[in-house]
């Protein structure tokens, strides 16, 4: 039961129905249907512009609301507003406050996506590093008798400083950071695991001890070997990530402002004009 509950999320059902809504919204008429200025139309534009106004509140006052309504108001209001215009441009203001929606709204996935990576659900409760770095030990000291093979010891250092100094990237270059330790992950554990192998295929050969025994040595190391890196990247991954994320809330700010500003020019404009 827990399982499907994980599965069928209420944010799970609600982005899917969001993207169904969008996926049609490109292949209907909207605006035969549906008017801006008056009606439904109206009414689904004033709606998600109080969204967005609550959105925009939280940046200044995060405890009126929770991350998962957050979340839920960053799926709905989009749509909302799209729905509103038709999934068509209009006037120039109209065509600059709909730009700077799409533009946070992405900034706000981007956002969402940060922070799941610094966080454990959508309570927020803050991923410690220490954690982390505790569960690393712990895995090396368990392997500890794997790093009898020859030189394995030696070259999950060689591996781990590689992975470490990816996650020092710096500027620009941290966007890419997360592409880059996936990158240099997957090639780590098949370099290690190739060189495992090799390992343990010539003590096979040395010894009938390790031959009878070569299909699960090779298995307990290549599971190390996973679990080691993994713990590793981890700690890498969550540095970047909290740096990511704290430069985005410096950015997603403005944004937020700029949006605000487009939006009520928009309103003012509709209304007087």
């Amino acid at each position: 039961m827990r399982q499907a509950r994980t599965r069928f999320s209420p944010e799970r059902v609600l982005f899917l129905a969001a993207a169904l809504v969008l996926v049609l919204g490109t292949q209907v008429p909207v605006t035969a249907y549906v008017s801006p200025k008056s009606g439904l139309g109206y009414t689904l534009g004033a709606i998600g512009g109080l969204m967005l106004l609550s959105q925009a509140l939280y940046a200044f006052r995060k405890r009126l609301l929770t991350v998962r309504l957050l979340m839920m108001l960053g799926i709905i209001a989009p749509v909302l507003i799209l729905l509103h215009c038709g999934f068509s441009l209009g006037a120039t203001n109209s065509n600059i406050a709909l730009g700077a929606m799409l533009l946070v709204t992405c900034s706000g996935l981007c956002g969402r996506y940060f922070y799941s990576k610094t966080h454990r659900g959508l309570q927020g409760r803050k991923t410690i590093l220490a954690d982390l770095e505790q569960h690393s030990r712990e895995i090396k000291e368990r392997g500890r008798d794997l790093l009898r093979v020859p030189e394995l010891g030696a070259r999950f250092d060689i591996e781990e400083l590689e992975l470490r100094q990816v996650g020092e990237w710096s500027g620009l270059a941290v966007m890419a950071a997360p592409f880059a330790i996936a990158t240099r992950y997957a090639s780590s554990r098949r370099l290690l695991c190739e060189y495992a192998r090799n390992a343990i295929k010539a003590g096979a050969a040395r010894h009938k001890a390790v031959a009878a025994q070569q299909e699960r040595c090779e298995q307990v190391t290549f599971d190390y070997i996973t679990r080691r890196l993994h713990a590793t990247r981890a700690i890498i991954e969550l540095r970047v990530y909290e740096r990511l994320f704290s430069v985005w809330r410096v950015l997603h700010v403005p944004l937020l402002l700029v949006l605000l500003a487009a939006s009520i020019v928009h309103v003012i404009s509709v209304h007087v004009y």
